[in-house]
């Protein structure tokens, strides 16, 4: 399985570019497998990306910003996701791919993309310390019942809901101020410095305020190639 990123190389944004290469060179650090898509040259692999990103992940305009991640054609999540998953240590969970041995994400026994839990298996040669108690459902190979699975999807689609729902309050009376501190409080993701709900609400501001500085760039990157096509036409 190849890993996805859909990119924007010619984007003018600080901000965006932070995040591409925060994702690429997380991914590279940890040895997985990518693939970069380039939006800003390829409309080919701008409409993929609008066309596959679930209608339920994209903002209110129905247009995402990069970077996407997908793992083949399945979708992964956007930088905020991907974000939430570092902080959980739950990266491959959140890549659909399975940790490597001996990682803190094998250790804890997984996360597999759609929220539920992987099942927790012993090496043979490891002894049993019968003094533990052992819950029935994790003796028969179910760590968690299909109540718990469902609960766990609705209280992430609460937290959506919640984060859409604070970003449309904060617009109008922050704006101005969260523009000034859109650089700066992506230079401190990486540092992990901020609290994770403070920084999500002020990524998902920022990217509203930078969705039509993306579109207006990817637009005119467009007309310039028209207008060469048209001059080449002319000129035989």
């Amino acid at each position: 399985m190849v890993i996805k990123v859909f990119l924007a190389s010619s984007s003018g944004s600080t901000a965006i570019k932070k995040k591409q290469q925060d994702v690429v060179g997380f991914l590279e650090a940890l040895k997985v497998e990518y693939a970069q898509l380039d939006i800003a040259c390829s409309e080919e692999n701008r409409m993929w990306m609008r066309q596959n990103v679930p209608q339920e992940k994209k903002p209110s305009n129905g247009i995402p910003l990069p970077p996407q991640i997908f793992n083949e054609e399945g979708y992964c999540g956007d930088y905020e996701t991907f974000f939430d998953a570092k902080e959980d240590n739950a990266v491959f969970a959140f890549l659909g791919l399975p940790p490597p041995p001996g990682s803190k994400e094998a250790d804890q026994g997984g996360i597999v993309q759609n929220g539920t839990h992987a099942e927790e298996t012993k090496a043979e040669n490891v002894p049993v310390d019968d003094s533990i108690e052992v819950p029935v459902e994790e003796r028969n190979g179910n760590s968690h019942s299909d109540e718990e699975q469902a609960a766990d999807e609705e209280e992430l689609a609460e937290e959506d809901e919640a984060m859409e729902e604070d970003e449309d309050m904060a617009e109008v009376e922050e704006a101005e101020q969260q523009e000034e501190e859109a650089v700066e409080e992506t230079d401190e993701v990486t540092e992990e410095t901020a609290p994770v709900e403070e920084e999500e609400e002020e990524e998902e501001q920022e990217e509203e305020d930078l969705q039509s500085e993306e579109e207006e760039e990817l637009l005119q990157l467009e007309e310039e190639e028209e207008a060469e096509v048209q001059e080449e036409e002319e000129a035989e």
